[in-house]
């Protein structure tokens, strides 16, 4: 009975690094034939360019630098390796996302992308022209076709293979989490197993981009749909499976590693996205302002785990409305994660931009504006501590709070990218709880106390806001969900909270366009995802 080792190269790429991404495919084939006589390695979708690359494929010299890395794997890949891969392919005016089987020094087969995403994350028809044909190529007598990531998402595709006499399909993939993810595939790939009688192996890449965060958790399953083998989520690696043709349970070699409960999944791609970032873009640490509060004790504690005490510096800046507890609380925190902590007053530095503004100010009275200013004084340090040691500024705003607007242009927004940008504040508080039962992180009450900017004497966030609970429900329907704010006041909203929120979103949108990037784990972020015009007359129920 016919059989194939398959190598799942589930691994970490860079963007527009082809020279780099071609070398680890050369690398990865070499160790393979190490140990198997004739393995098929299979790479993730766009591996020589690395994915999401953009508008760097509207580039004149992507042609010249795909046909550079494919032929260095025509010289250098071991002849008895077919590998699978993906890479942008030109041809005439039309580029195409393609999977190529290269084998013995030469391209054997070439399956051109099917169905393009333009929705959420994704704009693939941006690029690329859709393929509208089948590829199956003979593997040491097995019949395997191809697939390429979304083209699993509709039944078509799959079908076509089966129908052209694919007998096993290899789907390569640059999926991006978010939560509940990984349940969402194995449920959609499974049925498309059952309805071709197919078993699939499908290959994601991992690693962090940008925004994106990609999980890996490579998996096969039966023609059945049952999964049958899962590689990790979240960590790169090369995972053997063997394959045996026409076997009842086909697979074997690789076990089905454990699923991550939701909160412990989110924390992994916090810590691989923020560890990404900052190794990919070559900073040699981080800073941020530690200010006592549960979002900036977060952002550090995420830090930490993705970069090591050693790169991280926390700087607490207090001010006359700073509360004791929080200067003690930073400093306690700090000291139990073992990074470099800094204290530096603001009040000087606040005094002399108030005495500069004095005549501008005059016969005005106190309003959010010198609350604007604490947190402007903040920034100027932190960017200034960036550009000097050359760390990365790690700004510490959620979900919530970009979201209505409770934040600071050139303050608390100033830096260069946002861990918890795509966190909601209430799920804030359970990524505390969830770090600290991993061990002492996060004293205990940052978390109990009611959380505050400390801008103003006994200030609270819900002296402005909703509570959080209530807010959170409300952003994660008119944000995530797109509903409207009637159909979220029958949901039993109050009215006031929901027209005041939703407005308040509406409004901000020019500030959301001036944050850092940030990690992304919902189905819908701001960024990439939503894409609002700041100038418009739309209006709370049009």
């Amino acid at each position: 009975m016919a059989s194939l080792d398959i190598l799942i190269a589930q691994i970490n790429t860079l963007v527009g690094d082809f020279d780099g991404n071609t070398e680890r495919v050369i690398e990865s084939a070499r160790r393979a034939v190490e140990s198997h006589a004739s393995p098929v390695i299979v790479f993730p979708e766009l591996t020589l360019c690395g994915y999401p690359p953009e508008d760097l494929l509207l580039r004149p010299s992507v042609e010249i630098r795909v046909n550079r890395s494919l032929n260095r794997l025509f010289a250098e890949l071991p002849a008895q390796a077919w590998v699978v891969i993906g890479y942008p392919r030109r041809e005439g005016s039309h580029l195409y996302n393609v999977a190529g089987v290269i084998h013995d020094g030469q391209l054997v087969a070439e399956y051109r992308k099917q169905r393009l995403p333009n929705y959420e994350v994704f704009d693939e028809k941006r690029y690329f022209v859709p393929g509208d044909q089948p590829c199956v190529v003979d593997i040491d007598g097995i019949p395997v076709g191809l697939s390429i990531c979304e083209d699993i998402w509709e039944a078509e595709p799959t079908a076509m293979a089966a129908a052209a006499g694919a007998e096993l399909l290899l789907n390569l993939n640059s999926s991006p989490y978010h939560r509940g993810k990984r349940g969402e595939r194995w449920a959609l790939v499974g049925q498309r197993a059952r309805e071709s009688s197919l078993p699939i192996v499908y290959v994601n890449q991992v690693g962090g981009q940008d925004e994106l965060v990609f999980d890996g958790g490579s998996f096969a399953v039966t023609g059945a749909g049952e999964v049958a083998a899962a590689a990790p989520n979240f960590v790169e690696g090369e995972y053997w499976l063997h394959y045996q043709h026409g076997a009842q349970q086909p697979f074997s070699g690789l076990s089905v590693a454990p699923p991550l409960d939701e909160l412990e999944a989110i924390w992994q791609t916090l810590v691989l996205g923020v560890r990404d970032y900052v190794n990919k873009n070559r900073f040699p640490g981080v800073v941020l302002g530690l200010s006592g509060g549960i979002d900036s004790a977060l952002t550090l504690a995420i830090a930490v785990e993705a970069l090591g005490p050693e790169r991280v510096e926390a700087v607490m800046m207090p001010f006359r409305y700073t509360a004791q507890m929080s200067v003690e609380d930073a400093a306690e925190q700090s000291r139990i994660l073992g990074v470099g902590h800094k204290v530096i007053s603001i009040e000087p530095i606040y005094e002399t931009f108030m005495a500069a503004l004095k005549t501008e100010f005059e016969g005005l009275a106190p309003d959010t504006t010198e609350e604007n200013l604490q947190a402007r004084c903040r920034g100027v340090l932190l960017m200034s501590i960036s550009n000097k040691k050359r760390s990365l500024v790690l700004t510490t705003g959620n979900k919530s709070e970009l979201a209505v607007g409770y934040s600071t242009l050139y303050g608390d927004m100033a830096g260069g990218f946002d861990p918890i940008k795509d966190v909601p504040k209430t799920l804030v508080y359970e990524l505390c709880r969830y770090r600290n039962s991993l061990g002492p992180c996060i004293p205990q009450r940052v978390i109990d106390r009611p959380p505050s900017a400390e801008l103003a004497p006994d200030q609270k966030d819900e002296d402005s806001l909703p509570p959080y609970d209530v807010l959170d429900r409300i952003l994660e329907m008119y944000v995530e969900r797109d509903m409207s704010a009637e159909a979220i006041i029958a949901e039993g909203l109050e009215r006031e909270a929901v027209t005041r929120v939703v407005r308040l979103v509406d409004l901000n949108e020019y500030k959301r366009r001036q944050a850092p990037v940030g990690v992304r784990i919902t189905r819908r972020g701001f960024g990439r995802d939503r894409r609002y015009p700041i100038t418009s007359g739309w209006r709370i129920g049009d």
